[in-house]
């Protein structure tokens, strides 16, 4: 494979490094939030009210883990519609419970709860840490939540010897969800039970009295850095690829200088809990995105038929990551349907509508493709195995705009260490460049 470009390369470690600052959706949001910053973007609160202006930029964050940033248009909202790039900040893996700490024969475990989908197996033999926010009492007695991120490696899943599980290589790790996932942290302290160690741990980290502690939603996270590899860096890996890839991708799309100029009002939106099925007070599959959106009509003064009017001309992206063809399991694939690593954003079909996308909305998404010479492709799962889904069809659903689903090409999907296309992220940050500038 011939070189690739120093700035594809570029784009790519800057993917990692936002991946690797981000161990949680909390965190993504935070980091999210920085790269607004630079851009003087306005941070929004929900309780109070709003004064936008054209041209302006702006972000509202709900709950710390979801984030709807935009910009203002020049031209009419009525005439322009909404551009809308989704995608979400959570992945799959494993979430610490209320009453975590607990001893087994003189070793503290932390019992977790699963999140998602994940592949159980990979977090096996990892050197694994917790990553989140902790809500406690102050010295005021008022409630105040902190993120909290420990970087080094405190847990681990070891695995059962082979000696002790013959069959493992012929019929797969097999682990009980509710007995054999508990997470080993450390040997009995004496003098301390298992609940102050893990409370002092936190309030250690946090720099706060550890009985002032009251609750959090810690993630479990890999603390391996992301990487390039390949003989030419073509590939790169790390955790929560999907769908920080995404994320990562169309926010540097609204930043171009090129979107931020755009006459069309420009909205990135990331939600949490899409790998749990969206239903939350801030999932895509909640009121969100549909109430900044009337907020920005109500701002710029745009009566009910206006309103929806801009909702008829408007366009959705939702981004999410695809299935890549992995040689290895050919019998995984819809045989014509193949899509290949470094080859191209994917779009994906389902008649039934697992995906948003339509034959429409499908050409458009071509057509921005083929405006910047960007290769695309096509997925369709295979008819005997159950189709996954996306935020695009509920928040098409819940809006009545025409969407689209894409992503791109990965391997791995769900594991702790997933991987990917070098190419292929600068190639769909083209494509959603050029449809914030006017595509």
């Amino acid at each position: 494979m011939k070189s690739i470009d120093s700035s594809i390369l570029q784009h790519a470690q800057d993917l990692l490094s936002f991946i690797d600052q981000s161990p949680s959706p909390w965190h993504a949001v935070a980091s999210i939030e920085d790269l607004l910053s630079e851009r003087d973007y306005i941070c929004l609160d929900e309780t109070q009210a709003w004064k936008l202006q054209q041209g302006g930029r702006y972000y509202v964050v709900r709950d710390g883990s979801s984030v709807i940033c935009f910009t203002i248009g020049k031209k009419t909202l009525s005439k322009t519609g909404f551009r809308i790039i989704g995608a979400h900040t959570d992945s799959p893996g494993f979430r610490i419970k209320p009453n975590a700490a607990a001893t087994s024969k003189g070793i503290i475990r932390l019992g977790v709860e699963i999140y998602g989908g994940p592949i159980l197996a990979t977090f096996t033999d990892r050197d694994l840490s917790l990553a989140g926010r902790v809500t406690f009492k102050t010295e005021n007695d008022c409630l105040e939540t902190q993120r909290v991120s420990f970087t080094d490696p405190i847990l681990r899943l070891p695995n059962l010897a082979i000696h002790m599980n013959r069959k493992v290589n012929e019929e797969g790790l097999k682990l009980d969800k509710q007995n054999q996932l508990a997470l080993i942290l450390s040997s009995v302290q004496q003098g301390l039970e298992p609940p102050s160690v893990f409370l002092q741990m936190l309030g250690s980290q946090l720099n706060i009295d550890p009985t002032s502690i009251l609750s959090w939603d810690l993630a479990v996270c890999d603390t391996q850095k992301g990487v390039l590899y390949g003989p030419s860096n073509e590939y790169l890996a790390n955790s929560q690829l999907d769908n920080l890839a995404s994320c990562h991708a169309a926010i540097t799309a609204l930043l171009d200088q090129s979107s931020q100029e755009s006459e069309a009002t420009n909205i990135c939106a990331f939600f949490d809990h899409e790998e749990i099925g969206s239903q939350s007070m801030k999932g895509a599959d909640g009121n969100f995105l549909p109430d900044i959106l009337e907020r920005i009509a109500a701002s710029l003064k745009l009566k009910t038929d206006a309103y929806k009017q801009a909702l008829a001309n408007s366009f959705i992206i939702s981004a999410d990551m695809a299935h890549a063809f992995q040689p290895n399991f050919s019998a995984a694939y819809e045989p014509d349907h193949p899509v290949f690593v470094n080859q191209g954003p994917v779009i994906k079909i389902n008649a039934n509508q697992r995906y948003s996308s339509e034959s429409i909305s499908d050409a458009r998404f071509i057509r921005l493709c083929e405006d910047v010479k960007t290769p695309w492709q096509k997925y369709t799962h295979r008819s005997n195995l159950p189709c996954g889904s996306t935020i695009g069809p509920m928040t098409s659903a819940r809006l009545g705009i025409r969407s689209v689903d894409v992503g791109n090409p990965m391997w791995a999907m769900h594991s702790i260490r997933e991987s990917a296309g070098v190419i292929d992220h600068s190639y769909i940050t083209q494509v959603f460049t050029h449809f914030f500038s006017g595509g």
